[in-house]
């Protein structure tokens, strides 16, 4: 039986899923986590760490007989490349130029396109087809764009929500850190409040605009699926975002070694 770990390194945290294949070698996510990036830490400290991920589920890292790695953060990638050899005795699949996905990258330069933007681009049109936008809310915010043909066109980036709110922190003194919840009323009666709606209503407000202008150039039928931490609660909020899936991430990872696998 085939045991997929996939793996993707981004800024701010390491998105892990375990897909068991059964006979109809259908992979089915058995396990997820969510870790802290830590680019300070070694290969025998990430090995404890996703060592005691296995054991805290009753499974053991001898099960894994496959890695799959898509990174943003070049210099934590060998380092989980030597995790993959060292902790499961596997060379990993790594996500970069020369691996088929099946989507053509029709950008200026398509080695700058992020991995992790590849791999959920390829997933949403997997998902729910042409053309299709993929937001995704992580320490940036990301658009990314799917044609009618499968083919990928590039998109938009915009600081994430946490990454805007720590840096709003960082140079207003009187201000202080919130949690991203729905306030009472659009119009805060206290600094909480305000912080609050400008957050979550203002995102909502970014993720409509965009998509509106997106389905200016991209067609007025493309539509668009949300991932990543804040994807739901945004979408509460979002006229436009029709669908959130919480590992399409993951689910992009085993569609690529599945097109890649010997």
């Amino acid at each position: 039986m085939t045991t997929l770990l996939v793996i993707d390194v981004g800024n701010t945290n390491v998105s892990l899923g375990v897909f068991d294949y059964t006979d109809d070698d259908k992979g089915t996510l058995s396990h997820h986590w969510r870790i802290s990036t830590h680019h300070d830490h070694t290969s025998d400290e990430v090995s404890l760490s996703l060592s005691s991920l296995f054991h805290h589920v009753g499974r053991t890292c001898d099960e894994v007989t496959d890695v799959i790695i898509s990174s943003v953060v070049p210099p934590l990638l060998p380092i989980f490349d030597r995790v993959s050899t060292k902790l499961f005795d596997r060379k990993p699949l790594i996500v970069g130029p020369g691996i088929r996905t099946g989507m053509p990258v029709r950008c200026e330069n398509p080695r700058e396109v992020g991995a992790d933007r590849i791999v959920n681009a390829l997933a949403a049109n997997v998902l729910m087809g042409g053309p299709v936008i993929a937001v995704d809310f992580g320490t940036a915010t990301t658009f990314d764009c799917v044609s009618e043909d499968g083919e990928y066109l590039g998109g938009v980036i915009f600081p994430g929500i946490h990454t805007s709110m720590e840096a709003l922190f960082e140079r207003a003194s009187m201000l202080h850190r919130v949690e991203i919840a729905r306030p009472k009323s659009v119009i805060g009666k206290t600094t909480t409040n305000a912080l609050q709606s400008g957050l979550l209503y203002g995102y909502a407000g970014v993720v409509d605009s965009m998509v509106e202008r997106i389905r200016g150039e991209l067609g007025a039928n493309a539509r668009v699926v949300a991932t990543g931490g804040l994807a739901g609660r945004v979408a509460s909020e979002s006229r436009a975002i029709e669908r959130v899936e919480p590992f399409l991430t993951l689910e992009g990872l085993r569609i690529i070694f599945e097109k890649n696998r010997k």
